[in-house]
């Protein structure tokens, strides 16, 4: 019996006694026997199992990045990231992988996908109501819309961390979820908002990256497993061969020729194009005059000039006294460039203050064509320019547009008279 003096320590119960001995074991190694192993994978599986929290920070997610979209912010893209679910249900899919659980694959991956639908869904709404408020400039949605080499290493790293921290720490891995989550829900918002916009090259372009990266980051995940010494079982080498032949077939097929090429994606998403525009034809042409003997004589020689680009002399007149100079002066290319004071861009319609083809980002070389319109006081002007390789034609605002080269202003007539 101990004193009366000396306070009684209870005893620790056993369940917690069993809780802090597995994390300490966690902590020290993995188990390898076959017993601690599946006590152990069952243990990471109903901590990875998807629950009602999944969709609702899914919708929340989804919303703040259509917004991010909409506004092209860098910034309300970042705080959708912020509020994406936990990624533990990946994990979890790469579990029901590795142990060939059909059930809990199933479940998880349905849960997965429900919550990449939400996200698609809330973008393509944003989609819409771009039609009515159409954004100034497009940045983030075709930025995110394509494939870039320093997102598919930031997309590994995070593979590899989400699933090793998790397997060997109790502690909630925030931050490498936060990266899984950037890869995957930022791709499939951009390809719902493209669809939903109707703009081309982000439909379905975001989301073939979003499998993409999937692919990629279950190859990685899987290996991860192995890597911790997590055997799986005999139907589970099966599933796991199969996910993997699976995954790499669909990296071949995307990476390889179902997007478009790491220079169309720069071209796409760079915000000022630009143009080279065509050498100025030479103001000083040089004449070349041509008589020959005829039994004709005239006393008055007769000239004719056309205005033209590059002096030409045609050959085939017939033999004459008469002096013949041919000359061609064509008219100055005008070009211009996208300046505007608002909004970072300019909007070209199909017809003045009509549909809207793309927004030029300040910058944007445009060619000018000689004729405008003047429609409440307000000057438009017919252009082209040639953006990602497409040559769009429209008419913008001319306060939008500064002018590279000098409008032309002569006629040229020359009429002798005998």
């Amino acid at each position: 019996m101990p004193h009366s003096d000396e306070p009684i320590i209870p005893s620790e119960p056993t369940s917690q006694a069993r809780a802090r001995r597995r994390r300490v074991t966690r902590r020290d190694s993995i188990p390898h026997d076959a017993v601690g192993q599946a006590a152990f994978i069952f243990d990471l599986s109903r901590r990875a199992y998807p629950s009602f929290e999944l969709f609702i920070f899914s919708l929340a997610c989804g919303a703040i990045l259509g917004l991010g979209y909409l506004l092209d912010s860098q910034a309300v893209l970042l705080l959708g990231i912020l509020v994406t679910p936990l990624m533990t249900p990946w994990v979890g899919f790469l579990l029901a992988t590795l142990t060939g659980s059909l059930r809990f694959q199933f479940e998880t991956f349905m849960a997965l996908l429900i919550s990449a639908v939400i996200v698609f869904l809330c973008g393509l709404l944003t989609g819409f109501a771009s039609r009515l408020f159409p954004p100034t400039t497009l940045f983030n949605v075709y930025n995110h819309s394509r494939l870039w080499i320093p997102e598919l290493v930031v997309l590994v790293v995070g593979a590899v961390t989400l699933v090793a921290s998790f397997a060997r720490s109790e502690n909630k891995p925030f931050l490498p979820s936060v990266v899984i989550a950037y890869t995957f829900y930022l791709p499939i918002s951009a390809g719902g908002f493209g669809l939903g916009s109707g703009l081309e090259g982000i439909w379905p372009q975001g989301v073939l990256v979003f499998v993409t990266h999937f692919s990629l980051a279950g190859i990685f995940g899987l290996l991860t497993l192995f890597i911790l010494k997590l055997r799986p079982s005999t139907r589970g080498i099966f599933f796991s061969g199969g996910t993997l032949v699976l995954f790499a077939a669909a990296l071949f097929n995307l990476m390889g020729s179902g997007l478009p090429s790491m220079m169309d994606a720069v071209l796409s998403s760079t915000s000022t194009p630009t143009m080279t525009p065509s050498p100025l034809p030479s103001l000083t042409p040089s004449l070349t005059a041509k008589a020959t003997s005829s039994p004709r004589s005239s006393s008055t020689p007769a000239m004719s000039a056309t205005v033209s680009a590059s002096p030409t002399i045609d050959p085939s007149l017939p033999a004459t006294e008469t002096p013949t100079i041919t000359m061609t002066i064509e008219p100055l290319p005008i070009f211009g460039k996208v300046s505007a004071n608002e909004g970072g861009g300019a909007n070209l319609r199909e017809v003045p203050n009509g549909k809207l083809l793309k927004t030029l980002n300040n910058g944007t070389i445009v060619e000018v064509y000689p004729e405008f319109q003047l429609i409440n006081g307000v000057t438009w002007i017919h252009v082209f320019a040639t953006v990602n390789g497409q040559r769009l034609e429209g008419w913008l605002l001319e306060s939008t547009v500064i002018y590279a080269t000098p409008a032309p202003n002569f006629e040229i007539t020359l009429t002798p008279t005998p």
